[in-house]
């Protein structure tokens, strides 16, 4: 009977080191997601930014284009 109660905290131990290390792995690899969509993000910011500093009227004639384009959309219903 004993040695049925050492089984089950054998198990019980080798499954909370299991479901740790899989905890682990899934914060590391949540981290690394993490970093690469802020370093996508941040790439597109800038490259946006850039093509606005490069074309500012065409980025002005773009916005206000579709300003008046969402507008006349709203207003129809």
């Amino acid at each position: 009977m004993a040695e049925a109660g050492q089984r089950t905290t054998d198990m019980e131990t080798e499954y909370l080191e299991q479901g740790q290390e899989a905890a682990g792995r899934l914060k590391q690899a949540l981290d690394t997601a993490k970093v690469r969509v802020q370093e996508g993000t941040v790439a597109g910011a800038k490259a946006t930014d850039r093509a606005i500093r490069e074309h500012p009227y065409e980025s002005l004639g773009v916005a206000f284009g579709l300003g008046v384009l969402i507008g006349v959309l709203i207003a129809r219903r």
